[in-house]
């Protein structure tokens, strides 16, 4: 009787569904020892005592040599001693192999002779010659680098009709006026001379550097690109009634009220943030307009203007709007404003667990990104303070503090644990920037950092993959007539079959940074032929049926018309 009995139970167990398939283990290793960049970046000295030090430099992962892989530029500072004469920004070519990250640093032979204090990095292909440029923010005089081939590059600033002497934090490329090649907007932020130094200010009953309140805050640039290697004010244009003087740390340029225009989104610091949408009726002349306290952007849900640092977008709730998550100061909270079909975005921080638990942190970059391979989009954020005496006595944060990897699961997100063998996760840093890419070439992205006054940082990804998923990356290309964004900046992608998600290549988001114009999708494994639909940033839209594979290129013109 025993016997049947096992044998019942055996043969039940056997028709039982299998368990669940364990989540991939996330793991982010640090490389930096064997990657070739051996690099301490400038901004300023330690402990930080000016405003102008706390930033840091941001970083530019883009294809510098046509040859597929990103390529690693670093916007480097100075010292308040020497302001106007720093160590010099940096390039590094990709040299990578399948299994190890390599880079070389081929800064002299480019022609890039950056030694002024370097804010920020934006990359895209200004004039149409299918190679990625840079504008490089500064304090001082920004810089436009024009990728001359053979990996070269000569600063065209003057040339170009840019050259701005504010305070320049960071910067983004698109097509904000629908006429085929990239725009440029320039987030300024305060007026600040070394050689006349601000009094000291008080935090939390502390004393702190000055600014930014107190301190004159700076407007910002629009620049429409002429087509010609030139680019002309846009307010001087009339296209603009004014920009206001802001505290601007941030933009993303990007179609945000669905109407098939490319937007301007500035994230600002301790004051209302903005939102340039078109005023004009197609076909008219370009107008803009600011709607960023009529759209909800400008505050979080309790009208408090936050400090705007990181900018990162993702379709939380998959109606195919694109929805906004900022990192901000300490013992306020990062805020995710989700868009409604009515064109208002409303915060909806505390429903997604995104408020409380981020008081102690002081965020900048952030991304949206596919950790645990599953097909969602995770969060990963990058912290640090900006007062050297920050302590939780003091102002209820630690100066040094570790990123943080914030895994969705259904309607929340959840701190993901550190383990034993991190090397990255869990480690306390003064880090700001940080850019993202697939600098291996398997299919996931990587993550380069940037510690103020401390290393770049080449993180892998060597989270495994999914047995229902895989993992691939995106490349856009646009070769039609007219059009000089090549690399599609402002484009969305939607997987047709299964339907979702959604996915945005974008121009600016990661702090003062630019990831590689790509974009990051898991999908499951047992679809051979994906069908795909692409809006590109004219608003044209094509279909395409790919074979999946770990780094895809998709072309315009091999779509269909839906």
């Amino acid at each position: 009787m025993k016997k049947w009995l096992v044998m019942i139970l055996v043969g039940l167990s056997s028709c039982a569904e299998p368990p669940p398939e364990a989540p991939p283990r996330v793991s982010f290793v640090d490389v930096t020892g064997n990657s070739g960049i051996q690099f301490t970046s400038t901004s300023g000295q330690l402990p930080s005592s000016e405003i102008l030090e706390v930033n840091g430099g941001g970083l530019a992962l883009f294809d510098a040599d046509n040859d597929g892989d990103p390529d690693l530029f670093v916007a480097n500072g100075a010292t308040l001693q020497s302001p106007r004469s720093g160590s010099g920004s940096r390039l590094y070519r990709n040299d990578s192999q399948p299994g190890r990250i390599q880079f070389t640093d081929v800064t002299e032979s480019s022609g890039i002779r950056l030694y002024r204090w370097a804010m920020g990095a934006a990359a895209g292909d200004y004039d149409g010659d299918g190679l990625i440029d840079l504008h490089v923010t500064c304090w001082g005089p920004n810089a436009l680098l024009r990728n001359l081939g053979n990996g070269q590059f000569e600063e065209v600033t003057v040339t170009a009709g840019i050259d701005d002497d504010a305070w320049s934090t960071s910067s983004a490329f698109g097509d904000v006026d629908g006429d085929g090649d990239l725009d440029l907007y320039v987030v300024n932020y305060l007026e600040f001379d070394p050689a006349n130094l601000p009094r000291p200010a008080s935090y939390k009953g502390q004393r702190v550097m000055a600014g930014p309140h107190g301190l004159t805050a700076q407007a910002d640039r629009l620049w429409i690109n002429q087509g010609d290697g030139t680019f002309r004010d846009a307010v001087e244009s009339g296209h603009l009634e004014s920009i206001e003087p802001a505290y601007g740390l941030n933009a993303i340029i990007l179609d945000f009220d669905g109407d098939g225009r490319q937007d301007v989104l500035v994230g600002n610091d301790s004051m209302a943030n903005d939102l340039y949408v078109h005023a004009e009726a197609p076909g008219e002349v370009l107008r803009l307009r600011n709607d960023g306290r009529t759209s909800g952007l400008a505050a979080n849900m309790d009208g408090a203007e936050q400090a705007t640092m990181g900018m990162a977008i993702c379709d939380v709730d998959a109606d195919g709007r694109p929805d906004l998550f900022t990192t901000n100061f300490s013992a306020d909270t990062n805020t995710l404003h989700r868009s409604a079909p009515s064109g208002q975005w409303l915060d909806r921080t505390r429903q997604y667990g995104l408020g409380l638990r981020s008081r102690p942190w002081l965020g900048w970059t952030t991304a949206f990104l596919d950790v645990d391979h599953d097909g969602d989009e995770d969060l990963i954020i990058l912290n640090g303070h900006v007062y050297p005496n920050a302590t939780p006595d003091t102002m209820d944060a630690e100066y040094e503090q570790p990123p943080q990897v914030l895994i969705r699961e259904g309607d929340r997100f959840n701190p993901l644990k550190p383990h034993q063998a991190d090397t990255w996760l869990g480690i306390p840093r003064r880090d700001r920037a940080g850019a993202l890419g697939d600098l291996d070439g398997d299919g996931d992205f990587d993550l380069v950092t940037a510690e103020l006054n401390g290393p770049i940082r080449v993180i892998e990804n060597r989270t495994g993959h999914s047995r229902q998923y895989r993992s691939m990356v995106i490349h856009l290309r646009d070769d039609r007539f007219g059009v000089s964004n090549r690399t599609a900046l402002g484009s969305r992608i939607r997987s047709l079959d299964p339907p979702g998600p959604v996915r945005w290549l974008h121009s600016g988001g990661p702090f003062q940074s630019a990831s590689d114009a790509a974009v990051h999708l898991s999908i499951p494994v047992d679809i051979q032929s994906w069908p795909v639909e692409v809006t590109w940033p004219d608003g044209d839209v094509t279909q395409h049926v790919i074979t999946p594979a770990p780094r895809i290129t998709i072309e315009h013109g091999t779509g269909t018309a839906p």
